[in-house]
């Protein structure tokens, strides 16, 4: 059989299921080995099999060992996903069971919550410091304005701070803390007492650090175990580790530490079908018993006890953020490297492309939805 069977990927038995990934890959207008940068360029030839066999895990996987290429991952991803090749992708055995299980059990119980923390936020400060803004913000930049991720990430926080409309005394609960750097932020410059809870010991190392001296307390702790009273409440980035099952209590838990007049925003990213399925790949390494929530689940678990006063969806600038953050990782892999090793490279390119793809693709979205206890009378001017 001579090399030309191989580049048009007829019958060749080396390169089994070849022309069903093809297929597949064309109606997305990506080629196998063609010239255009989101291309892919295949450099094993069981990885068409792999793909058939493990869909989205094979996917990923198999980047992660060098058996394929892209010039351009963002733009593959989102020409894949604008072309709906992921409902085409199998679903393994085990992510089918994974699926029934998260409507039978609680992946996100109080007992395994911490699992995140540990496999994801404790990477290294080191990591995040590269990559992040100096406010280390691991959420999505507000680009209405800015021309930086520095300034996209500090006009952020501004936003959330003006429309949660502090003012000096009040008592803010940043629920996901993170490294601190919105508590710091709006201690700083809006004259409030923070309380900060995060399940990652790393981010509370260096929250506490950043906060030294401002009217800040971090604690490690999870959500449900709060038992206090506070003006306002943030939650930025976290309410996706929160999961479907316990949608309801996490509202539950901010009506119980709110004030009766108090405010509740609400930051997170978004998916457009709401359901327990979760992408293997980002689920197995990247964030472990996450889901993301859909308007309507965000909309039952908390109407009976919350007035939403506004929903800002701002999904497009995560792009944004999330390319910033891959130029910033890449510029600094000389300096990381040592730490870490190639493959780690590998899957951490290839989960940012992922998701500014996918964002760009309108796939998800990123919402800031602003919640009152018992409505407010004449209602609210929000900032934007």
């Amino acid at each position: 059989m001579n090399s030309s069977c191989l580049e048009k990927g007829g019958g060749d038995i080396r390169q089994p299921g070849r022309a069903v990934v093809e297929a597949m890959l064309a109606a997305a207008d990506i080629a196998v080995n063609g010239s255009r940068p989101f291309d892919i360029q295949v450099r094993h030839p069981r990885f068409f099999r792999r793909v058939l066999s493990e869909g989205s895990l094979g996917l990923g996987e198999s980047y992660m060992d060098g058996w394929w290429e892209c010039e351009r991952l963002d733009v593959f991803f989102q020409r894949a996903l604008r072309a709906g090749l992921e409902r085409r992708l199998p679903h393994r055995l085990r992510d089918i069971l994974y699926a029934m299980a998260a409507r039978l059990f609680n992946p996100q119980s109080l007992r395994r919550a911490r699992h995140v923390g540990e496999r994801h936020y404790d990477l290294g400060n080191d990591l995040f410091a590269a990559m992040l803004d100096p406010h280390m913000q691991y959420s999505c930049a507000y680009w209405n304005r800015a021309a930086t991720l520095e300034q996209a990430q500090e006009d952020k926080l501004r936003l959330i701070c003006d429309k949660l409309q502090l003012a000096p005394g009040m008592h803010l609960l940043d629920i996901g803390c993170g490294w601190g750097g919105l508590a710091a932020y709006a201690a700083s410059h809006y004259g409030v007492t923070v309380t900060g809870v995060t399940i990652s010991e790393q981010q509370r190392q260096l929250a506490e650090a950043r906060c030294a001296g401002l009217a800040v307390t971090i604690r490690l702790q999870d959500y449900r175990q709060l038992r206090l009273k506070a003006d306002r409440i943030a939650s930025v980035g976290m309410f996706e580790h929160v999961g479907p099952r316990n949608y309801r209590a996490f509202f539950d838990v901010a009506a119980r530490n709110l004030k009766p007049d108090g405010l509740l925003l609400l930051h997170t990213c978004g998916s457009r079908v709401g359901d327990m399925r979760v992408d293997p790949w980002i689920e197995k390494y990247i964030f472990p018993n996450g889901c993301l929530p859909s308007i309507g689940q965000i909309d039952e678990a908390s109407s009976a006890g919350w007035v939403m006063e506004d929903w800002h969806n701002f999904g497009a600038d995560y792009d944004l953020t999330l390319m910033a953050w891959l130029q910033r990782f890449q510029q600094a892999w000389p300096q990381l490297s040592g730490r870490y090793p190639q493959r780690f490279y590998r899957m951490f390119s290839y989960y940012l492309n992922a998701c500014a793809g996918a964002f760009r693709a309108r796939d998800l979205q990123l919402w800031q939805v602003l919640f009152s206890p018992q409505g407010v009378e004449g209602g609210l001017r929000v900032a934007r």
